[in-house]
C-alpha cells in the first residue's frame, strides 16, 4: 500500500485559512448533534401524539394518524429533505416563499431539523402503538371504570406503562438520528459528513479523514446508547420486557 499516512493532519491549517481541519471536524460534530437533538426533541413529541392517535376509539383521527406514519415513513429520508428544501416553499404565499428561500435565518438547519423530525416521528409513532396495544386490555378498561375520561386513562395509566415499555426500540431510534443526520450534508449544513468531505479533499488524507469521523458517530451513538439504557434501567417494570421477573 502506497498510502502516505499523515496523523498530524488534524493540527494542520487549513488551506488559505487560519483554522485547522481539527477545527472543521470539531464544529462540523457540533452541528451534527444539534441537528440530531432538534430532530429528536420533535420526532418524539409528534411521535407520542400520533402513536397515541392511532389507538383511539375515533376512526377518523386514527386514520389520520395512519397516514401520518405511512406517509413519512414510505417516503426515502433524502427525497423528503429535497422536498422540504427546494420544492415546499413555491407552495407559500410569495413573501413568505421570498422570506423562506432568502432572509430565513438558519435556514438548511431548520429544514434538516425538521425533515429529519418527522421522519424519525413515523418511527417512533409505530412503536408508541406498539407499546400501547401490548399492554393488557383491562388496563384501559379498569382507568374507565373507576371514572376516568379516556384522556385521563392515556395520561394515567396507558402512556406511563407503553412508555416504558418502547425504551429499548427508542434507543435504536435515537441512536439513529445521530447517524441519519448525515444527509443535511445534502442541502448545505456544515456537519460532520459535510466538513468530513471539504477535509479529505483539501487534505488529500481521505483514511485519516474519515476513521476520524467513524470514531465521532461511534461516540455520539454510544452515548445515546448508555444514556437510554440507564433511563430503562431507572424506569424498567417488573414482569415486562426488560424487567426483573
Amino acid at each position: 500500500m502506497n498510502y502516505h499516512w499523515n496523523w498530524g493532519v488534524f493540527l494542520e491549517q487549513v488551506k488559505g485559512g487560519d483554522e485547522t481541519y481539527l477545527d472543521w471536524l470539531i464544529a462540523g460534530f457540533g452541528w451534527t448533534v444539534a441537528v440530531a437533538l432538534s430532530a429528536w426533541a420533535i420526532a418524539l413529541i409528534l411521535g407520542i401524539a400520533v402513536g397515541t392517535a392511532r389507538t383511539v376509539p375515533n376512526k377518523w383521527l386514527a386514520r389520520a394518524a395512519h397516514v401520518w406514519v405511512e406517509l413519512f415513513r414510505n417516503v426515502p429520508l433524502l427525497v423528503q429533505l429535497f422536498l422540504w428544501f427546494f420544492v415546499f416553499p413555491e407552495f407559500l404565499p410569495r413573501e413568505l416563499s421570498l422570506w423562506v428561500k432568502q432572509d430565513m435565518p438558519a435556514k438548511e438547519f431548520i429544514t434538516a431539523t425538521i425533515c429529519l423530525g418527522l421522519f424519525t416521528s413515523a418511527r417512533v409513532a409505530e412503536q408508541m402503538r406498539a407499546g400501547i396495544e401490548s399492554l393488557a386490555r383491562g388496563q384501559g378498561m379498569a382507568g374507565l371504570a373507576i371514572g376516568f375520561t379516556l384522556g385521563q386513562t392515556y395520561r394515567y395509566v396507558l402512556l406511563p406503562m407503553a412508555l416504558r415499555i418502547i425504551i429499548p426500540p427508542l434507543t435504536s431510534e435515537f441512536m439513529n438520528v445521530f447517524k441519519n443526520s448525515a444527509v443535511a450534508f445534502a442541502i448545505g449544513v456544515l456537519e460532520l459528513t459535510f466538513q468530513a468531505r471539504q477535509m479529505q479533499e483539501d487534505s488529500e488524507q481521505g483514511i485519516e479523514t474519515y476513521l476520524a469521523v467513524t470514531v465521532l458517530y461511534f461516540i455520539c451513538a454510544f452515548v445515546a446508547n448508555r444514556g437510554m439504557a440507564l433511563i430503562e434501567r431507572r424506569t424498567r417494570i417488573p414482569g415486562y420486557i426488560g424487567g426483573a421477573k
